[in-house]
């Protein structure tokens, strides 16, 4: 039974930082990829950041990174996303996923939370 549970959402004022967690069980994290999504309202879904299972390797999309990192602790199962310098366009609901592994390839047959609202306004 994969679980992935996210915490830490809420909301903060534009340029204020916030981290979120992601508790997974039910499986190694050395074999899953782990990556954060964000979906707001009338959008698609658009992929944040992702760490590798084989490797490790991190991704981050354009719009985020030199302002969000991603982390792992295998040994608590936990993932991170540190986020800084938020915007309010950063305002979506984020979900974690773990995946086959890579970092490419996304779809519902992976595992996913249930998501966090996280709100960036003055």
């Amino acid at each position: 039974q994969v679980q992935l549970v996210e915490s830490g959402g809420g909301s903060v004022q534009p340029g204020e930082s916030l981290t979120l967690s992601c508790a997974t069980s039910g499986f190694s994290l050395d074999d899953y990829a782990i990556g954060w999504f964000r979906q707001a309202p009338g959008k698609e879904r658009e992929g944040v950041s992702c760490i590798s299972g084989r490797d490790g390797n991190i991704h981050y999309a354009n719009s985020v990174k030199g302002r969000f990192t991603i982390s792992r602790d295998n040994a608590k199962k936990m993932v991170y996303l540190q986020m800084n310098s938020l915007k309010p366009e950063d305002t979506a609901v984020y979900y974690c996923a773990a995946g086959d592994g890579r970092c490419v390839v996304w779809s519902e047959n992976d595992y996913w939370g249930q998501g966090i609202q996280i709100t960036v306004s003055s």
